[in-house]
């Protein structure tokens, strides 16, 4: 961190003029003209009388309250992602274009929250805080996002590893699971939080695409560190399925099952079975997709998914 004074306080100048705000990487620029035509609102854009929360057992209402509310929390984190990392891009002088899409992001972002919260209270109550304390340690933080005031952590490897791994994650098992949500409140919220993370993550591809030619082993190396810190210290902790961590004993049995219960409910959620198939195919994808940057993603072991 900022420990060196010297470097610490060449770190914090701000210099911003001459002011450039002419689009410099087109396909973000698009992204972010898309976005802005794209907004929709939590509280009216979807079905909330269709969701009819009585038709559901109360094993399965609870499982969908933790399920929901644990996504809240997992969004809310974003929102804090979300100016860090602009706050790179000024500090580092970036193309305006990533501050105008990342501007937008955070708005995105906290959408996500507050549609979360509600389905959360309008099946029965948001619970502001994981029922069992020492769950608090998988979903209640995200280390990896220490790493965007780190000056000794490249830029490129916090995109590699948040911007892209850990939203592609999420959209790979949104996609698998979407079809299951049947009722239609749930199903019309996933599909509206699916189409703004899928534009979040074609932007962080197209940067990374676009930067790739300039990677240093330096940088090389930081993406790799980076994405590995994110699957072994965050996913496999259980930071967005408690079922994946892999220290025991942290969790009750109903947080580890409330994602199959509300799932097999149609509420939303995932199963086992379903990290089985989409855990390991991400790992092979993101693996393949920064193999051309040089980038060497290694195995990792995990004691239900194997060798991946």
């Amino acid at each position: 961190m900022l420990m060196d004074g010297e470097r610490a306080g060449a770190y914090v100048q701000e210099d911003r003029y001459p002011l450039p705000l002419a689009p410099a990487m087109p396909d973000v620029w698009k992204l972010w003209q898309r976005a802005k035509s794209l907004e929709w609102d939590p509280q009216t854009d979807i079905p909330w009388e269709e969701l009819r929360p009585e038709r559901y057992t109360p094993e399965q209402i609870l499982a969908a309250r933790m399920y929901w509310s644990r996504r809240t929390w997992g969004e809310y984190g974003a929102i804090s992602e979300s100016p860090a990392l602009l706050l790179r891009f000024c500090l580092e002088n970036r193309h305006p274009d990533l501050r105008f899409f990342f501007t937008m992001r955070t708005m995105e972002e906290g959408r996500h929250a507050e549609a979360s919260w509600l389905m959360a209270e309008r099946l029965g109550g948001y619970f502001p805080q994981p029922q069992n304390p020492p769950t608090a340690g998988a979903v209640g933080t995200h280390g990896v996002r220490r790493m965007a005031f780190d000056p000794e952590t490249a830029l490129e490897g916090i995109f590699a590893s948040l911007v892209c791994a850990a939203e592609e994650i999420l959209i790979d098992v949104f996609k698998a699971t979407v079809d299951r949500a049947t009722n239609p409140a749930v199903r019309r919220l996933m599909e509206l939080i699916l189409r703004d993370e899928v534009r979040h993550i074609a932007f962080g591809w197209r940067c990374l695409d676009a930067w790739a030619p300039s990677f240093t082993a330096e940088i090389v190396r930081s993406i790799e560190s980076a994405v590995s810190t994110m699957i072994e210290n965050v996913e496999f902790r259980g930071y967005r399925n408690l079922w994946l961590a892999i220290e025991g004993g942290s969790a009750t049995p109903e947080e580890i099952e409330a994602d199959r219960i509300s799932c097999e409910a149609g509420l939303g959620g995932s199963t086992p079975e379903d990290e089985m198939q989409v855990f390991p195919a991400f790992v092979q994808k993101i693996r393949a997709r920064m193999q051309p940057w040089g980038v060497t993603i290694p195995m990792f072991a995990h004691p239900r998914l194997g060798k991946i």
